[in-house]
């Protein structure tokens, strides 16, 4: 596991070849994205929190060469709220996205200019320095909408140096989903796997796609390589992740998946 310096120093100093990108886990379903020069960091957990397994394995203050940070919905371990001034501060040319719902409300309470915020909603494709951004709606258990009919919980697809990237966000598999997805044709598919059941929903633990839900999205799209997250930071919302690969393994084998590891470099392309 690489920590803190380490880690800023790999991804300072990673090149990365057209037609490729280099990830880097967070925990969770944080990434950082390194294509080409740019720097995209997506859900960012870096916050202490009582409950966590794995530690914040950077500060917010070492993503000061951060171009753009993506939240894919307003829970503290995709958005979080403290973090995020100070990656604000570290990294002043800094685009945070996240849903266009959120981020008037989100300015206001973070302290930070509305001009420093862009809003993403399904099928809205933002445009940066070098990537593009297109919004994916998410089911998280619901596929929910506010009265204007914009989504709450919203996954990213990146392109950039010639590779795309698809970090769902949390969410479920629902209809239409596929058939968004094959239209994108993402070489990378970044997807939780913990799941969901009563007891959790019950004491208000929003669920995700099961183990076996990820691999046969992931087996239906046919991405160049499968990622799964979400499966680590808490001991009352996990999974083992080897059930996972096994079961893609079995079932679809031309699909390439990795396991990653806190802090350590996945290239792909």
């Amino acid at each position: 596991m690489r920590l803190h310096q380490d880690l800023r120093d790999d991804i300072a100093g990673c090149t990365v070849p057209n037609g490729a990108a280099a990830l880097w886990w967070l925990g969770q379903l944080g990434f950082v994205l390194k294509l080409g020069a740019t720097v995209v960091c997506i859900d960012p957990f870096l916050s202490p929190h009582p409950k966590r397994q794995v530690p914040p394995v950077l500060d917010p203050a070492e993503l000061a060469d951060v171009s753009v940070i993506c939240g894919t919905h307003d829970h503290s371990d995709h958005i979080d709220r403290p973090a995020w001034p100070l990656i604000a501060h570290a990294a002043p040319k800094a685009t945070f996205v996240a849903p266009a719902l959120l981020c008037d409300s989100l300015a206001a309470q973070l302290a930070l200019p509305r001009n420093r915020f862009a809003g993403l909603d399904d099928g809205l494709t933002l445009e940066f320095e070098g990537i593009k951004i297109t919004g994916v709606a998410s089911a998280h258990e619901f596929l929910d909408q506010d009265a204007s009919g914009r989504f709450p919980y919203v996954g990213c697809m990146i392109e950039g140096n010639g590779c795309s990237i698809y970090h769902s966000g949390d969410c479920c598999i629902y209809e239409g989903l596929v058939t968004k997805l094959l239209n994108l044709k993402p070489d990378v598919m970044i997807l939780p796997i913990n799941g969901r059941d009563a007891v959790r929903y019950a004491r208000h633990c929003i669920g995700n796609m099961t183990y076996q839900e990820a691999v046969d999205l992931a087996g239906s799209v046919k991405p160049k390589l499968v990622i799964p997250g979400h499966f680590d930071m808490f001991a009352a919302n996990g999974e083992n992740p080897r059930l996972f690969m096994d079961y893609l393994s079995v079932k679809y084998p031309g699909v390439r998946a990795v396991v990653p590891v806190h802090g350590e470099r996945i290239m792909a392309g």
